[in-house]
């Protein structure tokens, strides 16, 4: 039984190898089958069975095949010769056949890496001389049908070398190819840029930094690239309210800031009274920001500057997207009309006035009320007071596209932000009803023209119109006092900048500006009468020159230059302002180098800040003009030296910087003691040290940051003379990370800072003084005390996927303040009814939730 059972396995062991030979030698005949001519081929095939073929001698001439011995059918063979050369065929009848060969074919390939071992997905195929496009697949595939014979095809995709081809190139490839792609290489100068944090952000040679919000990757406690919250990721810029339209650039206040959008200095530049910015940053392209050595074509903010810019390129293809969050709804698109026409359009609306999320209820709280009260025994305010509000806004924007030619570009843009609340809070202790109405509106247009003369000389001019609104009604004590406020600002401009390349390493910049900026400030009380309304108008005419140069190997890169700034008030003053800039940027060894800033800046515009009190916990703050007696121009110098060291990924940059500013107002700072309404004139200095170190890899980026600052006033007529600025944060640390899993992106960060300075009531009985109608609080020193330190903990994640080949889709999560710590972010001091000292402490986000899902195309 045993050797027949060997027997056995052997015949089966036998017969497997004899087939597998077989099946060799089939294939071998198959591959050695020699090619001969398709004319010669089917002549045979006219013999051997028996048939005719009618056919154009053109299709078939200088073709070779090589048909499989396997095929021994007519029908079979035909099918063969169809697929290999799309040459179709049609039986007339038993004896009588044509061959055809067709004008359209249909075309699939694959597109990957030059080792064949990536696919590349997005990759752009298209058919030259047509308006027929698409991009591969996830998979690296396409299939693109009915193309003609005659058209070539171009693959293309970012960071690989181009490919044209003619479709008869194409099918000469084989059925469905591999067509690889192959690197784009260039050889460059040792780089002088930094990336940083997130992928998006970048620090240039000049020391500013650019946010590129396709780029853009995720950061702490966000889910869409807010741009004015993604600025605060950056040493050195801050909010101590955790606002977006109160950013501090070193120590200095938001209305020393120049906010540019598309060219066009903004006066609005947040929603939910700051805590949203108004500016839609799908459509924002690019956003640069200056700490300091500013070019000299910026002026009028002596801090920093903020320069969005929509895209300046006509899209290839119409695309766009739309999303949502717990607090708004928004959607963006960019369609060409031809190849030298296109628009772009974005539109954001609030869900705020009908829907009641967890978020909009934590934004509620921040905004419109006094998060504590207590009395001066420091017991709790418990007044029953009901609220209720009807607030909601939008922006819209616009840009229009037209190349008037290779050398001409011609752009019109237009910005449109609303912001609207009615507030009603009623005291049922005391039986009484405020109402506080709130407009804010911002709408601005400005048009461009971009010119290049020839390859060294090249232009730019700039003209907007800008109008910005507030109308403020308050009524208090049951419509026993009413009060009316107004501000407009209305701005007009003209901007010319031109650049000429003197040589391979020097460039000259020139221009001239001129601004006329009018506002007015209107206010209406009831009880008792007032009325008053003051308008002002400053001119200023700015030309500025600056020479720009950078070696060969880019060891030493340098910008010098100075604008002139002639001002009038056309009611009470005139002057120049000479106001130097310079920026250096030199290598010092081998991925290290220094850089030394400088600039001289002034502005002629700032804020007014209101009382708290005057609108029932709602910051009002109106722009006034400089005039030179109350409110001279505010001007600022500055200097910082730094280094910058990267070396496989891993950044470290360290700043030392120095900026003084005179001309400031204890109206424009917001003080809430003995001070806010003496209208002191003084000054402010700030010494500090930024410091960042970051560490990235393939998927995850981590990063420490930590910012001294040392900011003091000194104002003469008041005593002490100097004492801590309102916003002298002396320590701020930041320790993040983000962290890449496929297509899921995960941040996590904490936020620490000390407390900022304030001013309290002298102890007992000597903090009021009774004498007075009302009565008033007696304060101690000013800035002598200071409120806890603060810590806030966000994290966010996104998952992005797709919905089809076209559409991307991705959703978010993010949570502020994680641990829900109470953190003050302001105290103050009133006087109730009762002649009572009453704590008011406005307290930051709880824990806030918030969710987010977009599609783009």
């Amino acid at each position: 039984m045993l050797g027949t059972r060997r027997n056995k396995h052997s015949n089966l062991l036998l017969g497997f190898l004899f087939f597998l030979f077989c099946m060799v030698s089939v294939h071998a005949q198959e591959e050695q089958q020699p090619s001969i001519a398709l004319v010669s081929y089917i002549k045979t095939l006219e013999n051997r069975f028996n048939v005719k073929f009618s056919y154009i001698n053109e299709d078939v001439e200088g073709l070779t095949i090589s048909v499989p011995e396997t095929l021994n059918t007519l029908d079979g063979i035909l099918s063969y010769i169809e697929n290999q050369f799309q040459i179709h065929y049609k039986k007339l009848n038993d004896r009588y056949y044509t061959l055809t060969k067709n004008s359209h074919v249909d075309l699939c390939g694959m597109v990957l890496d030059n080792f064949a071992s990536n696919t590349i997905p997005g990759a752009t195929v298209e058919i030259l001389g047509t308006n027929r496009a698409l991009i591969t697949g996830d998979d690296g595939k396409f299939t693109i049908q009915d193309v003609p014979k005659e058209a070539s095809i171009r693959i293309r995709y970012l960071g690989f070398l181009t490919q044209n081809m003619s479709v008869s190139e194409f099918l000469g490839l084989g059925e469905c190819p591999k067509i690889l792609m192959t690197p784009h290489m260039e050889q460059l100068n040792e780089v002088v840029v930094y990336q940083f944090l997130t992928t998006g952000i970048i620090k240039e040679k000049d020391a500013s930094i650019t946010l590129n919000t396709a780029e853009f990757g995720i950061l702490p406690g966000q889910i869409e690239p807010d741009i004015l919250q993604t600025v605060q990721a950056l040493p050195g810029i801050k909010s101590i309210d955790e606002t977006v339209s109160d950013i501090n650039v070193r120590g200095g206040t938001n209305d020393q800031n120049l906010v540019l959008w598309n060219g066009i200095k903004m006066y609005q530049s947040g929603h939910f009274f700051g805590l949203i910015s108004a500016f839609n940053p799908y459509l924002t392209d690019q956003v640069t920001i200056y700490k300091n050595g500013t070019p000299a074509a910026y002026g009028d903010g002596v801090s920093g500057v903020i320069q969005m810019e929509t895209s300046n390129k006509i899209t290839e293809q119409w695309k766009g997207g739309a999303g949502f969050n717990l607090i708004s709804g928004d959607f963006y698109t960019e369609v060409p009309l031809s190849d030298k026409l296109g628009i772009q359009f974005a539109a954001r609306r609030s869900a705020t006035d009908f829907l009641n999320s967890p978020t909009y209820n934590q934004f509620f709280d921040r905004a419109f009320q006094d998060s504590e009260i207590t009395d001066q025994n420091n017991n709790s305010v418990d007044d029953e007071i009901q609220r209720k509000e009807d607030f909601f806004f939008y922006d819209f924007s616009g840009k229009i596209l037209y190349n008037i030619n290779d050398d001409h570009q011609l752009r019109f843009s237009a910005i449109h932000i609303k912001n609207n609340l009615k507030y009603v809070e009623n005291n049922i202790t005391d039986m009484e009803t405020n109402i506080s109405l709130l407009k804010q509106d911002n709408l601005s247009v400005g048009g461009q023209l971009q010119s290049q003369w020839n390859s060294r000389f090249s232009s730019h001019l700039n003209i907007y119109y800008s109008r910005y609104n507030l109308d403020a009604q308050n009524v208090f004590g049951n419509q026993v006092q009413q009060l009316f406020q107004k501000n407009e600002v209305v701005e007009n401009a003209v901007k010319l900048n031109t650049d000429y390349q003197l040589t391979d390493q020097f460039n000259w910049n020139n221009g001239y500006q001129y601004i006329e900026t009018g506002i007015t400030n209107a206010t209406v009380l009831s009880e008792p009468n007032f009325d008053s309304e003051i308008k002002g108008v400053i001119r200023i005419h700015a030309p500025y020159t600056e020479f720009d140069y950078h070696s060969p190997e880019n060891t030493f890169i340098a910008k010098v230059g100075s604008r002139f700034n002639f001002i009038q008030n056309l009611n009470t003053f005139s002057k120049l302002l000479i106001e130097p800039r310079v920026n250096l940027n030199i290598k010092l060894a081998h991925y290290l180098r220094a850089e030394v800033l400088g600039e001289f800046k002034s502005q002629t515009t700032n804020q007014v800040v209101d009382l708290e009190q005057n609108f029932l916990g709602i910051e009002k703050r109106r722009w006034i003009l400089s005039n030179d007696s109350s409110l001279p121009v505010t001007k600022s110098k500055q200097g910082s030296v730094g280094l910058n060291y990267e070396k496989n990924h891993f950044y470290v940059g360290l700043e030392g910087f120095y900026k003084q500013v005179d001309g400031i107002s204890t109206s424009t700072q917001g003080f809430q003691n003995q001070y806010q309404f003496s209208g002191e004139i003084g000054s402010y200095d700030v010494k500090g040290i930024e410091f960042l170190v970051n560490k990235k890899g393939e998927n995850y980026s981590t990063w420490l940051s930590y910012a001294y600052n040392k900011n003091d006033y000194t104002f003469d007529s008041i005593v002490p003379q100097n004492f801590p600025n309102n916003l002298d944060i002396r320590h701020t640390v930041t320790f993040a990370g983000t962290y890449t899993y496929n297509n899921l992106k995960l941040s996590i960060g904490l936020n620490y800072r000390t407390g900022k300075p304030f001013t309290e009531p002298m102890d007992g009985d000597q903090g009021l003084d009774t004498d007075y109608t009302p009565s008033r609080i007696n304060f101690k020193s000013p800035n002598s005390s200071r409120l806890p330190e603060y810590f806030r903990a966000d994290a966010s994640a996104i998952y992005s996927f797709r919905l089809s080949p076209r559409i991307n889709a991705n959703a978010g999560l993010s949570v502020l303040n994680l641990t829900n710590r109470k953190n003050t972010l302001n105290r103050y001091y009133r006087v109730n009814d009762d002649d009572e000292i009453e704590t008011v402490d406005n307290v930051s986000l709880g824990i806030t939730p918030n969710l987010s899902f977009r599609v783009n195309f």
